[in-house]
């Protein structure tokens, strides 16, 4: 057995793989639709592993065998193949160790981003603007689709807060990686003395939770408020009141939608969200109570205890301040590029 099998537990997660698989042609089982989703999920993420796992350690053979059967003479060919081989191998580990990083119950979910301005008016809601455009920027070359569920301009520019649902595989699982709140350092394009000016914007996520999630929601502890959708600087989009806006009125989690076509397709996602953000709620409870229990520390997310920094003048550099990952390539990060932060913080996470 190589490394990577122990490193990986190839055996073990094949066995389980065929054990699950033996049970979806035993009587029954698909009378159970919640079980039943759990298991093919299981299975699917399972394979993700052991698929490409045994893909790379073909190939690796292929190259090592082909290496062996070289002349001696030939030591320059068989040394550039060798270095082949364990550049290919280590990709393909390093791609795997990734995924297996990527394990939590709802990794594989799509994520729903919020993004809120903090104090500092216009400055903070450019910046809420700029992020947003960097996720956007980020899924499009993820192969996600994102789509705006509910925004709140601000007054001259930019946007107070907004929230969207981003669709694909792993979403929830990388986009976790940059809850916290983000800091920008800039001279500001709106100071006609150019100055230099720091702004603050938080950045939540959450994981779009499945119909089989059990969480019971009764009727009469929402309060349902619908309004008129408004775009930019407060201009009408709709002439009905279609937005919809609903409060749970024990916990005071709220969920609102107002970008889709009807009221009941802005009520459908605005209790989506709020399913999804009454279980985050729940699972946070429980984790607190762990900690206690544990004696765990519990660090707070407010202003100033920033995750991450964006400077851009007098000089550029972005800092992750958790795992003090860092780069000057300021426009890469803003064009999407924030994979090395986001694979860095997994791996930190996980030493923890």
């Amino acid at each position: 057995m190589t490394n990577s099998e122990v490193i990986f537990d190839i055996d073990n997660k094949k066995k389980l793989a065929e054990d699950l698989t033996s049970q979806m042609s035993l009587p029954g089982f698909w009378d159970d639709m919640e079980n039943s989703a759990k298991t093919v999920k299981q299975i699917k993420s399972l394979k993700s592993i052991i698929e490409p796992w045994g893909s790379a350690f073909d190939k690796y053979l292929e190259l090592k065998e082909l290496s062996e059967i070289l002349r001696e003479e030939e030591t320059g060919l068989v040394s550039d193949l060798k270095r082949n081989v364990d550049a290919l191998f280590s990709s393909e580990i390093e791609k795997l160790e990734l995924k297996t990083l990527l394990g939590g119950e709802f990794d594989r979910n799509n994520g729903i981003l919020s993004i809120n301005a903090g104090a500092g008016g216009t400055e903070s809601c450019d910046w809420v603007s700029m992020l947003f455009r960097m996720y956007s920027r980020w899924a499009e070359k993820k192969g996600y689709k994102i789509k705006t569920i509910d925004v709140l301009f601000g007054e001259e520019a930019g946007i107070k807060n907004i929230t969207a649902l981003i669709e694909g595989e792993y979403a929830y699982g990388y986009l976790k990686a940059e809850r916290g709140v983000h800091r920008l350092v800039r001279i500001s394009p709106f100071d006609a003395n150019k100055r230099r000016h720091t702004s603050f914007a938080s950045v939540d996520v959450i994981p779009e939770v499945e119909e089989g999630v059990d969480l019971k929601i009764e009727d009469k502890d929402l309060r349902i408020d619908v309004y008129r959708s408004s775009g930019a600087g407060g201009q009408s989009v709709n002439t009905t009141d279609s937005a919809v806006r609903i409060t749970h009125i024990p916990t005071g989690i709220v969920a609102q939608c107002q970008n889709e076509r009807s009221q009941f397709q802005n009520k459908q996602m605005a209790l989506k969200i709020l399913k999804a953000r009454l279980y985050e709620s729940e699972l946070k409870k429980k984790e607190e109570e762990l900690e206690k229990t544990y004696g765990a520390e519990k660090k707070k997310i407010e202003w100033g205890s920033q995750i991450r920094s964006y400077i851009m003048q007098p000089y550029t550099l972005v800092k992750d301040h958790r795992t003090e990952q860092e780069t000057g390539d300021v426009n890469k990060i803003m064009d999407g590029g924030i994979d090395g932060f986001i694979e860095a913080y997994l791996r930190f996470s996980v030493k923890k």
